[in-house]
C-alpha cells in the first residue's frame, strides 16, 4: 500500500505515435497498446503504488529517441534514469555515448539496450563489432539493459562471462515461457547468467508472459522463486513493465503481484528489490 515501502520502478516506456510508429505493435493482441502514453499518464498511477522514482527504458532502434527521452527525464522529477539505444555495430560507439551525455538530461542516460529479441541471430551478442560497441558502453560507465528471448540466454551467458567489466540487466526474467507452464531449460540457463557476478535481473514481464487473461500469481510464483534463488534480492529489481503491462494488468496490481511474489523476504532483502537495487545498479541520484 501507499506509504509502506519505497518503490523504484525499474523499468517502463512511454511512446508518442505521431512522433514515430512503434512498429512493434502488430496484430489484435498488442491492438490496446496502439495509442499514445505519456509520463502525465503514468505519474498518477505510479505515485498511487508508492513509487518515487523510474527508469524509461527504449522501445524503438532510432537515434533520435534517446535524446527526447532524455529531454523527458530533464524535465521529470519522476524519471531518475534513462536506458537509451545507440547502434552497438557501429565503430563510433564511445563518440555516440559522449555526445549524449552533453545533451540536456544526459546526467540520466545509466544505460544503452537493443532489442536483441528481434535478431534472428541467437548468437548475436557474440558478435565482434557487437563485443566492440559493449566495451565501449562499460568504458562509458553505463550498463547494458539485455532484451532476449529465452532461445538467447546461453549467448547472454557466454557475453557476460567475455565482459567481465560491463553489467548485464537481464530485462523480463528473460522471458520465461509461464503460458506454457515450463521451467527448463529456461532456469538452468538464468541460474547460468546468475552466476556470473556482473549480472542482475528485473522481476518484471511476467504477467504478459504469462496468459493474460487468466494469469494468477501462482502462475508467475515458480519464475519468481527461480531468480530470487539464483540472483538473490542484491542483484534483482521490480520493474512494471508499463504501460506493456496493461495488456494483462493494472499497475497496481503488477505491483500487487511483485510485493506477493517477494513475501518470503525480510523488509530489507524486499527494500533491495523495490529500491535499492535500481539504485546502486543504475547508480541513480
Amino acid at each position: 500500500m501507499p506509504g509502506q515501502q519505497r518503490i523504484v520502478d525499474a523499468h517502463h516506456h512511454v511512446w508518442d505515435l505521431s512522433v514515430r510508429d512503434q512498429d512493434w505493435i502488430t496484430g489484435d493482441e498488442l491492438a490496446p497498446l496502439r495509442r499514445n502514453f505519456a509520463l502525465a499518464d503514468l505519474e498518477p498511477e505510479a505515485r498511487a503504488a508508492g513509487v518515487c522514482a523510474t527508469v524509461l527504458v527504449q522501445t524503438v532502434t532510432v537515434p533520435d529517441e534517446t535524446p527526447e527521452f532524455l529531454a523527458l527525464a530533464h524535465d521529470s522529477d519522476l524519471v531518475a534514469g534513462v536506458v537509451g539505444w545507440c547502434d552497438l555495430t557501429a565503430p563510433d560507439v564511445a563518440d555516440t555515448l559522449a555526445a549524449l551525455r552533453e545533451l540536456p538530461g544526459g546526467d540520466r542516460l545509466v544505460g544503452i539496450r537493443h532489442q536483441v529479441q528481434g535478431e534472428p541471430d541467437p548468437g548475436w551478442l557474440l558478435r565482434p563489432d557487437v563485443l566492440r560497441g559493449l566495451r565501449a558502453v562499460a568504458a562509458a560507465g553505463l550498463v547494458h539493459d539485455v532484451v532476449v528471448q529465452a532461445r538467447q540466454l546461453p549467448a547472454t551467458v557466454q557475453a557476460a562471462a567475455l565482459l567481465p567489466e560491463l553489467t548485464f540487466v537481464l530485462d523480463h526474467a528473460g522471458k520465461p515461457p509461464v503460458a506454457a507452464g515450463e521451467l527448463r531449460p529456461w532456469a538452468d540457463d538464468v541460474r547460468a547468467l546468475a552466476a556470473r557476478p556482473n549480472t542482475v535481473c528485473k522481476l518484471s514481464g511476467l504477467v504478459t508472459e504469462a496468459d493474460p487473461r487468466t494469469w494468477t500469481v501462482r502462475d508467475l510464483r515458480p519464475y519468481a522463486d527461480t531468480v530470487l534463488d539464483a540472483f538473490g534480492p542484491d542483484r534483482l529489481m521490480f520493474g512494471s513493465d508499463w504501460p506493456v503491462c496493461r495488456l494483462a494488468a493494472t499497475y497496481g496490481e503488477v505491483v500487487d503481484a511483485a510485493r506477493t511474489l517477494t513475501d518470503s523476504l525480510t523488509e530489507d532483502e524486499r527494500a533491495r528489490v523495490f529500491a535499492a537495487t535500481a539504485e546502486r545498479v543504475y547508480g541513480l541520484r
